[in-house]
């Protein structure tokens, strides 16, 4: 992508922000419906108003790209570019009136992650990543410095997931070994990464549209980011993300034999 486009796809993803925002933040912390999808997570009318609009706004602006979003699936995913959606990152904190859900934007060139943002709707933050360097509201930020698990903060979604898709012992015994272990997860787990606050966030599970908009955030911040077995997250269905000074010692103590850090 040429320097040219980078500009474009960027101001216009400052437009889907401010639009799909607007419509979140008319339904937060007000009385709304909750509906169960299929596998009993919620949705609200925020989440679907909000993916609607910026599908209206993609399919109005670049017609050739793709859209892949987790309220109203995948269209024209074979074109060269395509958008990552995922309207309110974290609906079960915005039902609980909680500040820490977001809204998930990621742009893929031939599958591959170009650039991710997340939105946090309720404290008008953002960061934004290209995998070579990442901002918040337009200060670059880093991964901050931490080379021992006993000096680490450690953060995951929801701690029942673990031991439903992953060795949940193995992750007992790391929980137990860190300075600090908290379920501040969803999209706000990697802003905390990204931006200096946290040293591991983990996901034992995941969707597309959790993962592809977080992978340009966390390179760009100098962290790494695999899936729970180190391979390639883009292809993967779960996180281990951190400094790269931790990610080996994370990986042998959640999947094999552990050294000490």
């Amino acid at each position: 992508m040429d320097e040219k486009s980078q500009r474009e796809f960027k101001q216009f993803s400052s437009l889907l922000i401010k639009e799909s925002t607007q419509i979140i933040r008319d339904y937060f912390r007000v009385p709304i419906t909750i509906q169960r999808k299929s596998d009993n997570t919620p949705v609200t009318i925020a989440d679907k108003k909000a993916e609607e609009k910026m599908r209206e706004l993609i399919i109005k602006h670049f017609p050739d790209h793709g859209i892949l979003g987790e309220e109203f699936g995948s269209e024209n995913t074979d074109a060269d570019y395509t958008w990552v959606l995922d309207p309110i990152d974290g609906t079960k904190s915005f039902i609980c009136g909680a500040v820490t859900f977001g809204t998930l934007i990621g742009l893929l060139y031939k599958g591959e992650p170009l650039f991710g943002i997340i939105h946090l709707p309720a404290l008008m933050e953002s960061l934004f990543g290209d995998n070579q360097q990442t901002e918040l509201n337009g200060k670059t930020v880093t991964v901050r410095k931490c080379k021992s698990l006993s000096d680490a903060v450690l953060l995951s979604t929801e701690h029942y997931e673990i031991n439903r898709y992953q060795d949940g012992k193995k992750f007992e015994k790391l929980s137990q070994r860190v300075y600090i272990y908290r379920n501040l997860g969803d999209c706000y787990g990697y802003y905390l990464l990204a931006s200096g606050f946290a040293d591991i966030m983990l996901d034992p599970i995941v969707a597309p549209w959790d993962v592809l908009p977080i992978i340009p955030i966390i390179r760009g911040s100098g962290g790494i980011i695999t899936d729970w077995h180190g391979q390639d997250p883009v292809k993967g269905n779960s996180i281990i993300a951190s400094g790269s000074e931790l990610h080996p010692n994370l990986l042998k103590m959640l999947n094999g034999k552990y050294q000490n850090g």
